[in-house]
């Protein structure tokens, strides 16, 4: 079926369960799966029908990438996503068409959390395109004093330490 419908093909970026990796040979029973550790992943092609497998690079080689960053509360949402588009729109590997987007998603415990998404011609540059961005991030954020927080919890403490002393029973 794998040989005839080619829902996979030498070439691919796949994910079969915990692998990730292009596929190197594919034969009738088993298809080989280097990682990019360099491994080799030998997958029974029963595993490959019955399961799900996400194909990267099956139509073609486009993508879309998102981005989450968190801000502390107080900032200038507008900014924000300003500087987020600005950032994407500097990168030479982001596609243009359709153009990126900032979403505000959500607000968080300790951030308003937003997520850049874009894409890219080729989404095996995802990890290197995505760090890119991150580092740009980090640069644009601290120079326009856009705070990205910290986890923060609210500790309450009881009064008095009689409430926190372990209570000892006199063995006499």
């Amino acid at each position: 079926i794998l040989l005839v419908e080619r829902p996979v093909k030498v070439g691919d970026w796949v994910v079969v369960g915990n692998h990730e990796g292009i596929i190197h040979r594919l034969n009738v029973r088993a298809t080989e799966i280097m990682t990019f550790q360099h491994a080799s992943v030998i997958v029974p092609n029963s595993q490959i029908l019955s399961s799900a497998v996400l194909n990267w690079t099956h139509k073609d080689t486009r993508g879309r990438i998102e981005i989450k960053v968190g801000v502390a509360y107080g900032s200038d949402v507008e900014k924000v996503k300003e500087v987020l588009l600005e950032i994407a729109a500097n990168h030479s590997d982001i596609q243009r068409i359709p153009e990126p987007v900032v979403l505000f998603k959500d607000f968080g415990d300790s951030a308003l959390l937003f997520e850049l998404r874009f894409f890219v011609p080729k989404i095996e540059r995802r990890l290197t395109i995505s760090s890119d961005i991150r580092f740009s991030i980090d640069a644009a954020f601290r120079a326009a004093k856009i705070e990205i927080p910290f986890p923060q919890r609210d500790l309450h403490l009881r009064t008095g330490l009689e409430a926190l002393k372990p209570s000892i029973k006199d063995p006499s």
